[in-house]
C-alpha cells in the first residue's frame, strides 16, 4: 500500500478501479492542522487530469501495469490494427481514442510499447525519434537557403510538417513524436 507522502511525482496507483499518473506533488504542512498532499492526477484510461488532496488516513494500492511490446499494421477508417511482438497472428485494434494524437505517427511496421491495465490496454508509448520519408515539397531555390527559413512538407503518413528549406522530396527526416517537430534529416538509404 502506498500511503500519502508515496504519491510523488510518476508514480501510478490505483484509485477508485482506475489507474493514475502523478503528475505533480506538493507536501503542505500548515500550522495546527494535519499535513496534507496536493496533486496533480492524469487518468491513464480516459485522460482526464484532476486535481486532489490527500491526508495522512489516505493509502492506496500501486497499479500493476504491464508493458508489452506490439507492431502496429494499418489503419482503417479510425481503427488501428496491431499485432503482438513475436505472434503476428494474435491481431487487435484500438480505437483512436485509447491512442490519443499518437495515431498521426504510426507507419506501418513500427514497433510500439503498450501499457496494459489488467487485459486492457490504455495506452501505447512511440519511440521518441521516428524517420519518415518526405512524399511532398515545394521547391528550394538557389539564395533562399541561408537565411533559415523554412516550409511546409508533406510525409509518407500524410502528416505535414515545418522543415528547413533545404528538405527536398524523398529525403529522410527525423521526427520528435513527442512535440510533432522536424529534428534533423536522416541519411538516405
Amino acid at each position: 500500500m502506498l500511503s500519502y507522502t508515496d504519491l510523488t511525482k510518476g508514480v501510478i496507483f490505483e484509485m477508485e478501479g482506475e489507474p493514475y499518473l502523478v503528475l505533480e506533488y506538493n507536501f503542505l504542512r500548515m500550522q495546527q492542522r494535519k499535513p496534507t498532499v496536493q496533486t496533480k492526477l492524469k487518468n491513464l484510461i480516459t485522460g482526464k487530469i484532476v486535481s486532489k488532496s490527500f491526508q495522512g488516513s489516505d493509502a492506496y494500492s500501486a497499479a500493476e501495469i504491464e508493458k508489452q511490446p506490439i507492431t502496429f499494421l494499418y489503419e482503417n477508417k479510425g481503427e488501428f490494427w496491431f499485432c503482438e511482438k513475436n505472434n503476428p497472428k494474435n491481431r487487435f485494434q484500438l480505437k483512436e481514442d485509447i491512442l490519443g494524437g499518437q495515431g498521426k505517427f504510426l507507419k506501418p511496421n513500427t514497433e510500439v510499447l503498450a501499457y496494459k491495465f489488467g487485459d486492457k490496454i490504455i495506452n501505447i508509448e512511440l519511440p521518441v525519434k521516428m524517420e519518415y520519408k518526405v512524399t511532398e515539397a515545394p521547391p528550394s531555390y538557389k539564395g533562399n537557403t541561408a537565411t533559415g527559413g523554412s516550409k511546409t512538407v508533406k510525409l509518407e503518413n500524410g502528416l505535414q510538417i515545418q522543415v528547413p528549406m533545404f528538405i527536398n522530396e524523398d529525403d529522410i527526416v527525423r521526427l520528435n513524436t513527442e512535440t510533432g517537430e522536424y529534428v534533423e534529416r536522416a541519411e538516405k538509404k
